[in-house]
């Protein structure tokens, strides 16, 4: 099949791999995509088969947490303008604290009452586009509870109280003390908006993605010649390293790298007064997921010049 450049591109942008090792990847795999990231981390050509999730969607995210329940609500704008716009932000932010008293889905908060209106919170943004004028969408909400303890919030360079660009829950279950936990909870919320793990603990990763992983990691281990008593050793330990990166109690914690999170946690167990464990968390990254249009706009203005 032919392959574009805009694919060559994209693969490139992905793995970092040279031009040509991006088309032989893709002609090898008849332009699948991820088949061609690992065709290339196999041959040690791709260092990552991450794909940056390319925002296609401006707006904010938005977080509220009471005692032991925390949501955070996505709401998406058309531009970054309509973001900065006060009259936006008070919307996101009165999501989100109705939001609290749901169960957390997206169509049960589009359906809770907006404050001050008795109208459905999906609604309240109908209205708000015509008077700010532009579209407007809640995308996404996610809630998150613990039996007995705290659930802690961060907003990643906040523009006003509890809205940004970058949003995380954070719940810890303990009997001891709320606020200390709340505190150790808020700074792991910090760690996991600058990591982006994948899980929680290993148990709980994608098991389709570990048998990715070990895949590629015995097919490189095997390129090097080694016997295969010695590749399993090899491939264990690549998936230990693996596991350090991507689950976040492994992860070195970014407030003290010397202590893994869940070491820190042990270490933070004399303040909060009991035993605590982190029960869950949710990262939102405004846009994620959705891809953006992309546009030349060199390329525009020759064309309108031309007419």
């Amino acid at each position: 099949m032919s392959i574009s450049a805009a694919q060559v591109k994209e693969l490139r942008e992905m793995t970092g791999a040279g031009m040509m090792d991006c088309k032989s990847a893709l002609t090898e795999t008849g332009g699948d995509m991820e088949a061609a990231v690992d065709f290339l981390r196999k041959k040690g050509v791709a260092k990552a088969d991450k794909k940056a999730g390319r925002t296609a969607a401006e707006g904010l995210i938005g977080v509220a947490a009471d005692g032991n329940a925390g949501i955070v609500v996505e709401v998406n704008s058309e531009t970054d303008f309509v973001a900065r716009n006060e009259a936006f932000q008070d919307l996101v932010r009165d999501i989100a604290a109705v939001a609290l008293a749901t169960d957390g889905s997206t169509d049960a908060v589009a359906q809770v009452a907006y404050p001050g209106t008795g109208k459905p919170v999906v609604d309240q943004v109908r209205d708000a586009i015509a008077t700010i004028g532009e579209n407007l969408s809640l995308r996404r909400s996610a809630k998150l509870t613990v039996g007995q303890g705290a659930v802690a919030t961060y907003v990643h360079n906040a523009v006003g109280d509890n809205l940004g660009k970058l949003g995380v829950l954070v719940g810890i279950e303990t009997a001891g003390d709320a606020e200390a936990a709340r505190a150790f909870a808020r700074q792991v919320a910090m760690h996991v908006a600058a990591t982006n793990p994948m899980a929680l603990t290993t148990e709980e990763l994608n098991p389709a993605a570990v048998a990715r992983e070990r895949e590629i990691f015995a097919d490189q281990a095997r390129a090097s010649g080694k016997p295969d008593n010695i590749i399993d050793k090899m491939v264990e330990g690549r998936l230990r390293k693996f596991y350090e990166e991507v689950v976040l109690v492994k992860q070195a914690f970014v407030i003290n790298p010397d202590l893994t999170v869940e070491q820190a946690l042990k270490e933070a167990e004399a303040t909060i007064g009991a035993p605590a464990k982190l029960t869950g968390f949710v990262r939102f990254a405004l846009g994620e997921g959705i891809e953006r249009e992309q546009s030349d706009f060199a390329a525009e203005v020759a064309a309108a010049v031309k007419k």
